[in-house]
């Protein structure tokens, strides 16, 4: 049988590619990922490549292990070497690790994830600074994501020093370069490297030395991207430096996916590829293997609408299906009631717990629904887009990590001095600091000369001298003894009063010794390296059977039976009515949902008080069919509304395709105009 048997045409031609750049624009439920494997499968496994020289790069681990386990199927396991298939961040960490001393850098540096970046930013801030942790951090990402060294960014304040111009975005004054200094100074200081770090060091190593990009070019004579509409200016120019001795370069995507502008990915780089890479040839992947067809006309003529795009339109290999179901709502408890009402019914008819899915725009959105499903006793689960690695007590238990392989770091340090209690305060920090400082030691260090110096009671000595003796012991152990010893040793457990943080902790001690049979680390530090890469979605497991509350940016890769999304109106979702990745963000949205999908809106949100929310625009470019259940209203009708009681229509005004109405009614007296869908005719 044909490695390409169980592929369309579309699909054969693009994994039959073989020399050349190649766009592949994959439409949601397409089959992307069948066609870069079967592609994967056919230059290792028929045109001979040797799986060394392909490097196949994805944004989450979850992707890179899918493909990986469809790739060696298909060659059912005929070769001895893996194709190296990873996230860019695992790529540049694995790079660097080779190749990081060419830089002047010592290759036991340590990878520190958001969580830590902030809190570093946040003791460099002092009160002249004034300024956002969380802003400095994102005006760093985008200073390293654009290519800037610390030196490059003072080079771009203006002659006023007022602002610097990144694109469309300006960042605030020379406080922020200060801050990058200061911050970069830091992560040397203790051979911290940050995310950005893992690819800007990566592109460094690459442009200053063209001999050496040509190497690595040869070496990685294949390369395929997945999710290109996701990738910004750094990585772009990596692919580059990669393709310097050839041009065979696959990239998958789809620009009407393209919504994560915010950190900084460009949709440039999927609509100028042509341009980027000469003599590029484009397929396209139009067929939906995942959406009724319904839902796939929604999706379409939603889309239509966007001017930034290269132009495609799925077909659905499914039923027309259901029609898409619009709800209306007087206000947001309504609204959150009726969805768990309306989930129940689903859970009765069998559709399984985590084929339901609840998406929003903005996460506030969630909390009444989160508390209804809790109220009527629905198993559900808030992916909130928070690294499963990032939890306060995952962080715990990673700084211990941290520290059981690197004394000298205070962060770490600073963090679990106190976990379990110790008794030990701010005085005691501050006179452990102050240690430090004078003698130029690190935190642990300074503990050593207070408990010699006897500086401290002796009932503090004698704790001090435990914790330190501890860790000397773990770091002689082996890595699954050093996971035990957090409980053993520790009992970091005890910490918590919740069940849920005690199982999370559970959860990353199975996780890390599963991680360490598999696989031959050679340190605790690699292992942590590891394990700081990855995101939410990779920490979703599939044998979990409860319903998925998310943001919509979570949901991208994902798909569900059914799709609830709420919010529906100008302000919530599209925040901004002008902007097509709002749209796009809304088509990603629709096109997670198989088999049914429902659209939600309120007149009045509470977190907006007595203001009447407009419908979204989204509703009316839908082009969604009229509500039997309502009708044509027309002056004179009697109706009945929730709130205001009974009223006399006295006039009517279309207002959208859907065929929504606006409503001027009488009660009473009082005249109000009120939308169609929130009332009823008696």
């Amino acid at each position: 049988m044909s490695i390409f048997s169980s592929l369309n045409e579309a699909q054969q031609q693009a994994a039959s590619h073989i020399d050349g750049a190649l766009l592949i624009l994959a439409g949601a439920g397409s089959g992307k990922t069948k066609t870069i494997t079967t592609r994967l499968a056919y230059l290792i496994g028929e045109v001979g490549i040797h799986p060394s020289n392909t490097l196949t790069l994805t944004f989450t681990n979850k992707a890179a292990y899918t493909m990986r386990n469809r790739a060696f199927a298909l060659l059912k396991n005929n070769t001895n070497y893996q194709p190296l298939l990873c996230t860019f961040h695992r790529f540049g960490l694995l790079f660097l690790k080779l190749h990081i001393e060419k830089l002047g850098f010592a290759n036991n540096f340590k990878v520190i994830d958001s969580d830590d970046s902030k809190k570093i930013v946040k003791d460099l801030i002092d009160s002249e600074l004034k300024i956002s942790p969380s802003l400095a951090c994102d005006a760093i990402s985008n200073f390293k994501n654009s290519l800037l060294t610390v030196d490059d960014a003072y080079n771009m304040l203006d002659e006023n020093k007022k602002y610097i111009e990144l694109g469309d975005v300006k960042i605030e004054n020379e406080k922020l370069v200060k801050i990058y200094k200061l911050y970069q100074d830091s992560l040397k200081k203790y051979a911290f490297l940050d995310f950005d770090d893992l690819l800007l060091l990566s592109y460094e190593l690459l442009k200053k030395d063209e001999n050496f990009a040509k190497e690595q070019s040869r070496l990685y004579n294949y390369i395929t991207v997945d999710e290109y509409q996701d990738t910004n200016t750094l990585q772009l120019e990596i692919l580059k430096l990669l393709c310097k001795e050839h041009s065979n370069l696959c990239v998958v995507g789809d620009d009407d996916q393209s919504i994560y502008s915010w950190r900084g990915a460009r949709i440039e780089n999927i609509l100028n590829f042509s341009k980027d890479f000469k003599d590029a040839k484009i397929i396209k992947l139009e067929h939906n293997y995942r959406s009724s067809a319904k839902i796939l006309a929604a999706a379409n003529a939603l889309i239509s609408h966007n001017t930034q795009r290269h132009g495609k339109t799925l077909i659905s290999t499914k039923e027309e299906g259901e029609d898409i179901r619009l709800l209306s709502f007087d206000d947001d408890r309504s609204e959150a009631f009726e969805i768990a009402q309306l989930v129940k019914k689903e859970l009765a008819l069998g559709t399984r717990a985590s084929e339901i899915a609840i998406l929003y725009r903005r996460n506030i959105l969630s909390s009444l629904i989160d508390n209804e499903f809790r109220k009527q006793k629905i198993s559900y689960k808030v992916l909130s887009g928070i690294k499963f690695h990032e939890r306060m007590e995952i962080k715990d238990a990673i700084s211990y990590l941290r520290f059981i392989s690197n004394t000298d770091d205070d962060y770490s340090f600073l963090r679990i001095i106190n976990k379990p209690k110790r008794g030990l305060g701010k005085a005691f920090i501050a006179k452990l600091q102050h240690h430090a400082s004078l003698n130029k030691s690190s935190l642990f260090e300074a503990i050593s000369y207070c408990v010699q110096n006897r500086l401290f009671t002796d009932e503090l000595c004698k704790k001090l001298e435990n914790f330190a003796s501890s860790i000397l012991s773990l770091q002689a152990c082996e890595l699954s003894s050093i996971i035990d010893g957090l409980e053993s040793v520790f009992a970091l457990s005890a910490c918590y009063d919740e069940d849920y943080k005690k199982e999370n902790l559970k959860l990353l001690y199975n996780e890390m010794k599963a991680a360490i049979a598999k696989n031959n680390y050679t340190s605790l530090n690699d292992l942590l390296s590891d394990f700081s890469l990855q995101s939410e979605q990779d920490a979703m497991s599939d044998d979990e059977n409860c319903v998925y509350l998310m943001s919509v940016h979570a949901s991208k890769g994902l798909e569900f039976d059914v799709v609830f999304i709420v919010g529906l109106e100008n302000g919530n979702f599209p925040i901004h009515t002008s902007n097509e990745e709002e749209r796009r963000l809304a088509y990603v949205a629709i096109t997670r949902a198989k088999k049914r999908l429902y659209l939600s809106r309120v007149e009045y949100r509470s977190a907006k008080s007595a203001m009447v929310e407009a419908p979204s625009i989204f509703l009316d470019e839908l082009a969604l069919k009229a509500d039997v259940n309502k009708g044509d209203f027309k002056k004179g009708d009697l109706v009945k509304h929730k709130i205001f009681g009974i009223g006399r229509v006295l006039n009517v005004t279309k207002e959208n395709a859907a065929q929504e109405c606006k409503l001027d009614i009488s009660f009473g007296g009082i005249q109000r105009s009120i939308l169609s869908s929130f009332v009823t005719r008696i």
